[in-house]
């Protein structure tokens, strides 16, 4: 059984009927809607994303393309993309990290090991904000680490601005961060994430 198929909130969610042509013969189309874990494939797509998100705001980027492909290399398993009618609109991507709380390392190493997954970025694309995608997609996310054995705690840092956002998804917050990019400071934020037994039991993982 592949991991899509064991992880109910990832199929493709069809929002539209399938189209038909004129002689009534059903016409292969792209999901309305679909969640799954990015590739290395989707760079490009995912930075042109984050660029336009937070260059704006902060003048810089998380993640760089070639940070991209790292992470999209390494893990995969922990990135999240959403994809309407096979253009991806919003994406998370995550690493796994050891200790408990952030430090600069974290920004560019995975853990193997590590039980706390450290949520890199999220972001949406300009043409679809304002319409809850975010929440949406990490509601998605923290369903879908819960049903990873290995995944305890999700983690991430931000600006104050965004603390209201996040603890809305239900993170809460652990005070600054020692991590800081360019002067800019975080506040660092921890989300518990139950093990695989929980979910196996509850939701069908």
């Amino acid at each position: 059984m592949s991991a899509l198929s064991a992880l109910p909130f990832l199929k493709p969610v069809h929002l539209q009927p399938p189209r038909s042509s004129p002689g009534g013969q059903r016409r292969h189309t792209l999901p309305a809607s679909e969640f799954r874990c990015l590739s290395p494939g989707d760079a490009v797509s995912v930075f042109e994303i984050e660029r336009e998100a937070f260059i704006s705001v902060s003048g810089d980027c998380p993640l760089h393309l070639d940070e991209i492909r790292h992470f999209l290399n390494l893990c995969p398993e922990l990135s999240l993309g959403w994809f309407e009618e096979g253009r991806l609109v919003a994406f998370i991507i995550g690493s796994l990290w050891d200790q408990e709380r952030l430090s600069q390392a974290a920004l560019t190493l995975h853990k193997p090991q590590g039980t706390a997954v450290h949520i890199h970025v999220l972001a949406v694309h300009r043409t679809f904000r304002q319409q809850g995608k975010g929440s949406i997609l990490m509601w998605r996310y923290l369903q879908y680490l819960r049903c990873l054995p290995f995944a305890r705690r999700a983690l991430l840092m931000c600006e104050d601005f965004l603390v209201p956002f996040y603890q809305k998804c239900g993170f809460e917050a652990l005070g600054p961060c020692q991590v800081t990019v360019g002067g800019l400071a975080f506040v660092e934020m921890q989300h518990p994430v139950r093990g695989h037994a929980f979910m196996r039991r509850n939701s069908g993982c």
